[in-house]
C-alpha cells in the first residue's frame, strides 16, 4: 500500500484555479478532494501539507497576491518595504476597499489610481515608484496611520537619500513628486513633503522635522544611523557584562617608560610601521631618526609621547566637544610628520578596509558625538575603554592613524581609572582585528570582549619596572614579536595579575 506524501514534489507548492484553463481547474479541484492539496484561499491551493499554511503564504505571497489582485499596485509602506510588514500588505486597486484574509497575511485593498508613470512591474503586480510611495506615506486621516511609515522613519529615509544622492538628485526627486502629486490628487501630501525636504536642505524651517536624525542634519551634525544601531548593541552588552578589574602596574618611573615604549612599538607594528626593537629604542630614547624613514620614526615617537604624557595618557574627555578635540589632538601628535595625511583633521574622503566601509566623511562628527554619549553612560572603566576604541575604529575619522588613535584613547580611559593599559602584540594581531570585524559585520560583541579581556590580563602580567632588555626578553619568550601566526600563539608569563581589591 502506497503511503501518501505530505508534500507532493511533483507539483508546485502553490496552485491556482481561475486562470482560464478549465481542464487544469478540474484537475486541481479533483486532487484537492483527494486530500493531496490544501485550500489556502478561494482559488489558491498548496501541495505542501507538512508546513503550516502561514509559512506557505509567507514564502509565496507575491505569486498569491499577484493571482488574486493582478495589476494591483503595492503601495504605502508596503511599497517602501517591497514586502508585507507585520503580516499586512497594502495594494491599490479598483474602486472600493476590501480585505483579503489569508493564513498569516492580511491584504488591504485600497481604492485609488492604478498604475502611473514610474511604477515598476513586479511579476503580476506593480511596485509604487519612489515618488509615489513618498507621497502616499504622508497621507493623513482616519485609519491611515497603520499603513504609512512613521514621520521619523520617513524623514530618516529622506535624510539617507540626500546623503547618498546629493542635493541635485534630491531636488530632482522633489520635482518628480510635484508632478506626480497633480496626477494622484495628492497636493496636500506634496506640500508636507516639500516642507520636510526643504528643511533637510536648509531652505525651510527645521520645526517641520521630528526625527532625531533629520534634526541632527539641520543642526550640522548628521550621523550614521546604522552605526548607532551597532553602537547600541555593543553598549547594551557592555552595560551588563561582568568585566575583570586589573590594576595599573606601570604608572611611574622606569615601568611607565618601558610600558609606553612597547605600547608604541606594537601599536605601530600592527599598522605596518615596523622597526627592529633596537631601532625603535634609538628613535625614542636617543632622538635618532632612522635614515630614509623619517615619517615612520615620527609615528613611533608621537605614539610614545601620547602614551607617556598627559593629557593624552590619562586625562580622557568628559564632554562630546572635548572628545572631538582630544581625538584631533592625538592624531595630530602621532601623524605630525605625514602632512599628506592631514594630521589632526577629519577625513575629507570616505575610507574602507577590505569590504568594510567606514562612516561617510560627512557624518564623522555627528556619529562620534552619538558614540560619546554611549561611552559616557558606561560605569565600568574597562567597558568605557572598549566602547571608546570601538567607536573610533568604526567611524575611522581620519585619513590615517585611526588604529593608533583608537588604542591610545582606550588606554587613556584605563589609566585615568587606575586600571592596566592594554598592549596588542604582533602575535595577537588577528585575535584583535577579527573580533572587531565580527562586531561590524554581525553585531556580535562576545569575541571582542573575550579577546580584549584576555590581552589585558596578559599585558598586566609582566614586570615593567625591570631593565628594558629584561622586559624585551620576557615578551620574546611569550611570542609577542612573532609574525608567523599559524605556528606561534600568545603565551602567558608564569606570573598572574592580581585583581583590584574590594
Amino acid at each position: 500500500m502506497a503511503i501518501k506524501q505530505k508534500t507532493d514534489i511533483s507539483m508546485p507548492e502553490v496552485l491556482f484555479t481561475g486562470e482560464g484553463d478549465a481542464a487544469a481547474d478540474r484537475r486541481i479541484l479533483r486532487i484537492a478532494e483527494e486530500g493531496r492539496l490544501r485550500r489556502l484561499y478561494q482559488g489558491v491551493y498548496t501541495s505542501n501539507l507538512a508546513s503550516p499554511p502561514e509559512a506557505v503564504v509567507t514564502r509565496n505571497w507575491l505569486n498569491i497576491v499577484g493571482h488574486l489582485l493582478s495589476g494591483g499596485v503595492i503601495s504605502y509602506r508596503s511599497a517602501h518595504d517591497a514586502k508585507p510588514f507585520a503580516g499586512h500588505l497594502y495594494v491599490t486597486r479598483g474602486q472600493r476597499p476590501r480585505t483579503l484574509e489569508l493564513p498569516g497575511l492580511t491584504v488591504r485593498v485600497l481604492p485609488g489610481p492604478g498604475v502611473v508613470a514610474g511604477d515598476v512591474a513586479y511579476k503580476d503586480l506593480f511596485l509604487a515608484s519612489q515618488a509615489r510611495w513618498l507621497l502616499e506615506n504622508l497621507a493623513t486621516g482616519r485609519g491611515v496611520s497603520e499603513r504609512v511609515l512613521s514621520a521619523e522613519a520617513l524623514e530618516a529615509e529622506l535624510d539617507k537619500m540626500l546623503l547618498i544622492r546629493g542635493e541635485y538628485r534630491f531636488n530632482e526627486l522633489r520635482d518628480n513628486c510635484r508632478a506626480l502629486a497633480a496626477v494622484l490628487g495628492r497636493d496636500k501630501e506634496f506640500k508636507r513633503l516639500e516642507g520636510i525636504m526643504g528643511a533637510l536642505l536648509g531652505t525651510h524651517e527645521s520645526k517641520k522635522l521630528r526625527s532625531k536624525q533629520a534634526l541632527a542634519r539641520v543642526a550640522g551634525l548628521p550621523y550614521d544611523p546604522a552605526r548607532l544601531e551597532l553602537f547600541d548593541t555593543v553598549f547594551g552588552r557592555l552595560r551588563v557584562e561582568a568585566l575583570p578589574e586589573l590594576p595599573a602596574t606601570a604608572d611611574t618611573g622606569t615601568a611607565r617608560e618601558n610600558f609606553a615604549f612597547f605600547e608604541a612599538y606594537f601599536s605601530n607594528y600592527i599598522e605596518g610601521t615596523t622597526f627592529l626593537v633596537r631601532e625603535a629604542e634609538e628613535i625614542v630614547f636617543e632622538g635618532k631618526l632612522i635614515p630614509n624613514r623619517t615619517e615612520d620614526s615620527h609615528d613611533v615617537l608621537g605614539t610614545f609621547q601620547a602614551a607617556m604624557q598627559p593629557p593624552w595618557r590619562d586625562q580622557p574627555p568628559s564632554t562630546a566637544d572635548q572628545f572631538l578635540h582630544w581625538l584631533k589632538s592625538v592624531n595630530a601628535l602621532v601623524m605630525r610628520s605625514r602632512l599628506d595625511k592631514n594630521p589632526g583633521q577629519w577625513k575629507d574622503q570616505n575610507n574602507q578596509a577590505g569590504a568594510t566601509v567606514f562612516v561617510d566623511h560627512t557624518l564623522v562628527q555627528g556619529t562620534l558625538r552619538e558614540g560619546f554619549a554611549r561611552i559616557a553612560a558606561l560605569e565600568d572603566p574597562l567597558a568605557r575603554a572598549l566602547m571608546t576604541m570601538f567607536v573610533i575604529a568604526e567611524v575611522h575619522p581620519f585619513k590615517d592613524g585611526n588604529g593608533r588613535t583608537a588604542r591610545l584613547a582606550m588606554n587613556c580611559v584605563l589609566s585615568a581609572a587606575g586600571r592596566s593599559r592594554i598592549i596588542v602584540p604582533t602575535v595577537y594581531r588577528e585575535d584583535y582585528l577579527l573580533p572587531l570585524k565580527a562586531m561590524t559585520n554581525n553585531s556580535d560583541a562576545t569575541p571582542y570582549l573575550r579577546a580584549m579581556a584576555r590581552i589585558q590580563s596578559w599585558t598586566a602580567a609582566f614586570d615593567y619596572g625591570q631593565a628594558r632588555n629584561h622586559v624585551y626578553e620576557a615578551l620574546l619568550r611569550c611570542n609577542a614579536f612573532e609574525e608567523d601566526l599559524k605556528n606561534y600563539k600568545l603565551i602567558f608569563p608564569e606570573s598572574k595579575p592580581a585583581l583590584v581589591p574590594n
